[in-house]
């Protein structure tokens, strides 16, 4: 990992009291260094400064050579002030109070009295700082100005213009970080306000961070508006599960409800941000369809029933059944959950049909980027995409599939001038601030990276191994790769120019759903290592827990059938009896005539899931588990970290943990000693899977723990993917 270069640092003093700091830094930061906080409004710490709103004014000073300090005539303001040897702040003269007082008066001439009513109230910044700095009374009598109450931006997303204090933090995050830019200040004057250009819905993938980082009432959440005061809520620490990149959030609930979710800080992963997927798609644990009690079918319908009895009918059904029995994940079950089911089917059901994926691909052992050239899936931290100066996305969509990572991409870009490579067949907002676009034909992709790795082969030198390759891909001249892919000779002659010291791949497994699934990945893994940057090669986990599924094995066994397997034995009758953990087959599989005939077909049906899918009416038996939210658990990100969620709610009726309904099913099978607590059950996945030894629940306070590299380094191996197969993509010209 590089090393942070060494700060010059420079003396400066707060009040008269010395303190050193590095030189260049905004002394809004500075005071915070001695305990000290300067008010701001349009101030953010991952914005750029642009001192708007003037409430961090501050006296500024310079230490003269006799010791006294030569004071500026004004005050400065503390956001855009860079600290320089010498200089003398200071926060609370008599002058400095008067201006700020003279400031909140100012905005509080047309900011209607909305406290009572507005959600923002309990928890507003310009509420607690009128009430540190401002007037005590108002002198304004007139009527103040009104304008249209609760705009809607989005479906997500409501603007009161009377409250905004035209502080720009909004448009400057659509700028700056999310970078869709679709926020502007429209007008002048008294009508200046922020809006979408031409008064179009705000669709940004991350309009939710717009209300957080709204220093007033101005933007306000349209689901959560109007539903409580923040002193009714209790707020508690989570992670998102919407996606693998596993963001930070606080969880605020009430009377067991979910009420609404808000980025917490965490350095590592998402910094404060969320997508919008992940604060508003949390609905569905509220939802009435909700499962909440044990279902067993009698005749054409389920009833409700105890634990005792369902677990009678899947005993008697999946104890013994070897072969003939299957169990199928999804990707959201935590890392105890998916622990003690692998251990349930392979020791005590004896069954090695299990598996967690739903790609039109499922690479078997050898086919993996592991089993084919030695190097791990996964490479890079998220953090560390910010320091990376060349960047490979390839095959989609970044913001849909990876949209913290990309927010890390856009920053490294506009902080860094990281330049960054985007390769998709479809345009992606990535495009944006591309250094260069690589806009292939479907069904190109292998002949497209085969196109790169013959110019970065050249480039390179010496990679070993590689003699062959070079061989395999000597037809893909820029020129020739053109024709077949229609990517522009000269725009794939500058990728290669900028990836030839080195790039950092960042890919999903998704291309497995490609029909040469296999094929891609071995070529774009080639890619990495001809330009010798297999140690920065990336193909993420796009679910909650994808990774956590791989790294302890949710994957057939020996002679085990596979997803696509499993439903086709369902369907033929070799396999009789179904487990589907947090999945619905309908919704994930590929082929849903397949997996239709698979469940109506297949004699047992047991769905253990959080809501009613449509699965579930074809269940024999149906098992309510508990989210996220319900649960002590761990789960394992794209980054391979792992991070610990505690139990915020109560379990909805009678729903228990997945773990906990494994663990008693192998108490009945076995009389042994079960695990009483998630906490136990890492304990054995530690013992079981070496690399979450560094898991243990001790371990996981603050931003986790990413789990580490098994075994020594190993030398990247080269492979040859079916170069001539992908030839057939000329058909696409």
């Amino acid at each position: 990992m590089q090393t942070a270069t060494e700060q010059e640092l420079v003396t400066i003093t707060v009040n008269d009291q010395e303190v050193r700091v590095p030189k260049g830094e905004m002394i809004v930061e500075s005071v915070k260094r001695i305990g000290l906080d300067v008010p701001i409004f349009c101030y953010h710490p991952r914005m750029k400064p642009v001192g708007m709103c003037r409430m961090c004014l501050v006296d500024v000073g310079m230490k003269q050579k006799d010791g006294s300090v030569r004071v500026m005539p004004k005050p400065q303001t503390a956001c855009t002030l860079p600290a320089t040897e010498g200089l003398a702040i200071y926060t609370d003269t008599e002058q400095i109070r008067k201006d700020r007082k003279g400031i909140l008066e100012f905005l509080l001439v047309n900011h209607p009295l909305d406290c009572p009513v507005c959600d923002r109230g309990g928890e507003c910044p310009l509420q607690n700082l009128t009430l540190i700095y401002g007037p005590s009374t108002t002198r304004f009598v007139e009527e103040k100005r009104h304008l249209l109450k609760a705009f809607p931006l989005s479906k997500y997303v409501q603007l009161d213009l009377e409250r905004c204090i035209q502080c720009g933090r909004c448009v400057r995050f659509t700028e700056e970080i999310s970078g869709d830019g679709q926020l502007a200040f429209l007008f002048r004057g008294a009508l200046m306000q922020p809006q979408t250009y031409e008064l179009t819905d705000f669709t940004s993938r991350f309009s939710g961070n717009t209300i957080e980082v709204c220093p007033v009432g101005a933007l306000t959440s349209a689901e959560y508006r109007f539903r409580a005061r923040p002193w009714d809520l209790e707020t508690s620490p989570a992670i998102c599960t919407e996606c693998s990149n596993g963001c930070s959030t606080w969880f605020d609930h009430r009377v067991g409800e979910m009420i609404r979710i808000n980025g917490r800080t965490n350095e590592a992963v998402n910094e404060e941000w969320t997508c919008d997927k992940g604060k508003f798609g949390h609905n569905y644990l509220n939802s009435p369809k909700r499962l909440t009690t044990p279902l067993v079918r009698d005749g054409e319908s389920l009833r409700e029933a105890g634990w005792a009895e369902a677990y009678e009918r899947i005993l008697a059904v999946f104890k013994g059944g070897g072969g003939a029995v299957a169990g199928l994940s999804g990707g959201r079950p935590s890392n105890e959950s998916l622990f003690l089911w692998k251990r349930l089917f392979t020791e005590r059901f004896e069954s090695p049909n299990l598996d967690h994926r739903w790609h039109v691909h499922l690479p078997g052992a050898g086919e993996t980027v592991a089993g084919r050239h030695g190097i791990r899936e996964v490479n890079t931290p998220i953090a560390a995409f910010e320091g990376m100066p060349a960047i490979f996305f390839f095959g989609g969509d970044p913001a849909a599939e990876q949209p913290i990572l990309y927010l890390r991409v856009r920053k490294a870009w506009f902080r860094n001038e990281a330049k960054v490579i985007v390769a998709a067949p479809e345009p992606t907002e990535a495009d944006n601030f591309a250094y260069c676009v690589l806009r292939y034909r479907p069904g190109s992709e292998a002949a497209l990276l085969g196109g790169l790795t013959r110019l970065l082969l050249e480039k390179a030198g010496g990679v070993a191994g590689a003699d062959e390759l070079r061989q395999a891909v000597a037809r893909f001249t820029p020129e020739e790769t053109e024709v077949v892919t229609g990517v522009a000779s000269g725009a794939l002659r500058r990728a290669a120019e900028a990836m030839a010291e080195g790039f950092a791949t960042a890919a999903s497994r998704t291309l497995y759903n490609l029909p040469n699934g296999a094929d891609v990945v071995t070529a774009l893994t080639n890619l990495a290592i001809s330009a010798k940057s297999a140690d920065r090669f990336n193909l993420f986990a796009t679910e909650a827990n994808e990774q956590g599924a791989l790294e302890i094995g949710v994957l057939p066994g020996a002679g085990g059938l596979d997803t696509r397997g499993i439903l086709e034995g369902c369907r033929d009758g070799g396999v009789r009896a179904l487990w589907l953990l947090q999945c619905d087959p309908f919704e994930r599989f590929p082929n849903r005539e397949l997996a239709r005939q698979a469940l109506e077909n297949v004699e047992f049906l047991l769905v253990q899931d959080i809501i009613e899918t449509e699965s579930f009416h074809h269940a024999s038996v149906v098992l309510p588990c508990c989210a996220f939210s319900e649960d002590d658990g761990s789960y394992t990100n794209m980054e391979r970290r792992v991070q610990r969620v505690r139990r915020v709610v109560a379990p909805k009726g009678h729903a228990k943990p997945s773990w906990k309904v494994f663990s008693e099913l192998e108490l009945r099978m076995t009389g042994e000693t079960p695990p009483f607590s998630a906490k136990e059950v890492m304990g054995m996945l530690g013992s079981a899977a070496p690399q979450y030894q560094v898991s243990a629940y001790d371990h996981l306070e603050g931003e986790g723990v990413i789990l580490p590299a098994e075994g020594g380094a190993a030398e990247p191996r080269l492979a040859l993917p079916d170069y001539d197969a992908m030839e057939g993509s000329r058909e696409l010209v």
